[in-house]
């Protein structure tokens, strides 16, 4: 019996460790780096944008294999089904009249009369079997023009912007992570913001509600305090509900699956670097062709000209040669006439010559495709230099606004503490107590746009500068 209890107990811990095991592997512990190069690893739009370069790579393949030898195998059975070529019949002193070959096709074929065939009266007649025959071929050809020549240009240009589309991509996964990240860690600073006011009313009510039974203070300045308490409660549900919703949507980013448990690293506070974000400012100079946007843009610009090209290339000849090799087999008793070329070799060269002006159409279409591209990308240049500058000034200002607001919040706590404790002793009534309340509070949602703002100006800057 004994030994029975010792081995439930060892199946009983070993169950738990296995749970235990299982629990702590569904939890994701990540830093704000951890998390993104895991996003990079798993986020499904991310694996998309590496299919599609890999789709440019098989496209600028099949494009190179066009102007390769092409081989191609055949076999072929024919069945006369006994069937023999007669050529009537011969008598009567006619043989005079019957000829002594027949053309079939281009070819000139002897008529052999039997042996004995003579004088009148006498009759014969010749044939061809039409014995089962099989024809094996190979042929390999080629073709060139300058449009599979230009086309090769065109495909590495493709996959180019296959390449820096899925860097685009992967930026932007970055970003979105950093941005998810960040608003979960100030959600979680808002919930203990808001907690510890919540901590300061419920004191205040609890001293109210002693004051009230005590014949001190009326009920309703304790009906007022439990508003406020109901309030914020309301408030930090709310929050915790955006703090739920926004840990699924760091989930989605990461491409995890949507039950695994996230605990993040990275405090706020070493996100937040405002010095080096100042710095981002003030030490850096905006390279434009570091913008991922601007290098598709050039790309496009390489891709308009190509087609200029390729419409020149309607003009030009294409050039085609084939060699084939034929083994033609007769299965029956007798050998049947075999008509076909063992080896055959051909090469052909072939111009347009008059298309009623459809080429020349064609070209200056192209033509003006290219300079609407060079026009977009001038724009587009001149856009993102004033958008850089936009950005480092909205930078400047959130870093501003952050300094004020962090100062704010440290003020209005020192005037609610300050007005709690003067209520404690009957020299601040209920309505003071109740601003500084709403002070805090708005100066505590204050605090935390400015952090957001300062952490969404930073990653705009970032993108823009392909950093």
């Amino acid at each position: 019996m004994k030994l029975a209890n010792k081995i439930l107990a060892f199946l009983l811990f070993g169950l738990s460790a296995h749970a235990m095991v299982a629990q702590d592997q569904e939890t994701l512990r990540l830093s704000l780096n951890e998390a993104q190069q895991y996003a990079v690893e798993h986020n499904y739009t991310l694996q998309n944008a590496s299919l599609d370069v890999q789709k440019a790579e098989a496209s600028k393949w099949q494009t190179i294999s066009s102007m390769l030898p092409q081989v191609k195998a055949g076999f072929d059975y024919q069945n006369m089904c006994g069937y023999e070529m007669n050529f009537g019949s011969r008598g009567g002193g006619m043989s005079s009249m019957i000829p002594d070959s027949i053309q079939i096709g281009t070819m000139w074929l002897p008529i052999r009369l039997p042996d004995g065939f003579g004088g009148d009266g006498e009759s014969a007649s010749t044939g061809i079997p039409m014995n089962p025959s099989g024809n094996f071929s190979i042929t390999a050809s080629i073709a060139l023009t300058g449009a599979q020549i230009v086309g090769i240009g065109l495909s590495n240009i493709a996959l180019e912007m296959a390449n820096i589309s899925h860097k685009q991509s992967v930026q932007s996964t970055k970003a979105n992570v950093k941005n998810v990240y960040t608003s979960i860690l100030v959600m979680e600073q808002t919930v203990a913001l808001l907690n510890n006011s919540l901590a300061n009313m419920q004191q205040l009510y609890q001293t109210t509600l002693a004051s009230v039974q005590a014949g001190a203070a009326e009920q309703i300045s304790a009906d007022k305090f439990a508003v406020q308490v109901a309030t914020l409660r309301n408030s930090i549900n709310t929050t915790q509900r955006t703090l739920t919703m926004l840990y699924n949507s760091l989930l989605l980013q990461l491409g995890a699956d949507v039950n695994t448990k996230i605990q993040l690293t990275t405090t706020i506070e070493q996100l937040l670097d405002v010095n080096q974000a100042a710095q981002m400012v003030a030490g850096n100079s905006f390279n434009i062709d570091d913008n991922y946007n601007y290098q598709l843009l050039s790309q496009s610009e390489k891709l308009a000209k190509k087609q200029v090209t390729m419409a020149w290339m309607d003009y030009t000849p294409v050039v085609s040669a084939y060699y084939q090799y034929s083994a033609k087999t007769y299965f029956g008793k007798d050998e049947g006439f075999n008509m076909t070329p063992p080896n055959m070799i051909g090469a052909s060269v072939s111009l347009p010559l008059f298309q009623s002006g459809s080429r020349m159409a064609k070209v200056k279409s192209a033509k003006i495709d290219y300079q609407e591209t060079l026009n977009s990308k001038k724009q587009a240049e001149d856009g993102l230099h004033v958008q850089y500058n936009q950005l480092c000034y909205d930078l400047i200002s959130a870093i501003e606004s952050y300094q004020i607001q962090k100062d704010n919040l440290a003020v209005t706590q020192r005037v609610f503490d300050n007005t709690a404790e003067k209520f404690k002793y009957g020299r601040a009534s209920n309505l003071e107590v109740t601003t500084a309340n709403t002070d805090i509070i708005t100066a505590q949602s204050n605090y935390i746009q400015a952090v957001m703002n300062v952490i969404n100006a930073q990653v705009a800057l970032e993108t823009l500068l392909g950093m």
